[in-house]
């Protein structure tokens, strides 16, 4: 589990997958997000720009990140 501490009031869910270190390019992290490999709050989201903001969870190959 990895928790990500949120600057502000919220993190597009490409940036956060970067930043969490879970892939090394925003491409890669398209990718990911448009293939539905990512959950966000329990449920496949296919949103590249969703906001993350606080008390949210994102899942992705095997890791949950909560961001706080």
């Amino acid at each position: 589990m990895i928790e990500f501490k949120l600057e502000g009031d919220f993190i597009p869910m490409i940036q956060l997958l970067k930043a969490a270190n879970l892939v090394q390019t925003g491409g890669e992290a398209q990718i990911v997000v448009t293939e539905g490999l990512v959950k966000y709050n329990g449920e496949v989201d296919y949103r590249k720009r969703l906001k993350v903001k606080k008390g949210d969870t994102v899942e992705f190959d095997g890791n949950k990140i909560i961001v706080v």
